[in-house]
């Protein structure tokens, strides 16, 4: 009996994951249905680097009206707060407020949990196995 292509397995279990593992399904599977999650997720990867409504657009491959929508939306929840650039007085940057933190801690943590309990069985090593393999595959990606 032949294997499978291993690249079309793949494929299979990355649409899987697409389709079930949505940022807003674990937002809400957190107890925390917010269409504003991507926009959480977009600050906390930006990290330092000061981010506008146009770098959130970027990261979350919406066009601007949808990000500024999404941004005034996490505004209006205090999630975040903006602040001009001290370097150009023309920006706005958008930061995360204390509970816009609180938000993403909540829900890394349910995060966390799911994919604790989807492992379960695992033996440290598969699952220092599984992570290493995907993390270098989630670059690979990227690049």
């Amino acid at each position: 009996m032949t294997t499978p292509d291993p690249v079309a397995r793949v494929e299979t279990a990355m649409v899987t994951i697409r389709r079930r593992q949505t940022r807003r399904t674990f937002a809400e599977q957190a107890g925390r249905p917010d269409p504003v999650q991507d926009v959480l997720d977009a600050l906390e990867a930006a990290g330092t680097t000061p981010t506008g409504v146009n770098g959130v657009a970027t990261r979350l491959g919406v066009d601007q009206p949808r990000a500024s929508k999404l941004v005034a939306a996490a505004v209006a929840a205090g999630l975040v707060r903006r602040e001009a650039d001290q370097g150009d007085g023309r920006r706005t940057n958008l930061v995360l407020t204390d509970a816009g933190q609180e938000r993403l801690d909540a829900v890394h943590e349910h995060r966390r949990r799911r994919f604790a309990d989807a492992m379960t069985g695992w033996t440290d090593r598969e699952r220092d196995s599984f992570a290493d393999l995907l993390t270098r595959f989630v670059s690979a990606l990227e690049s």
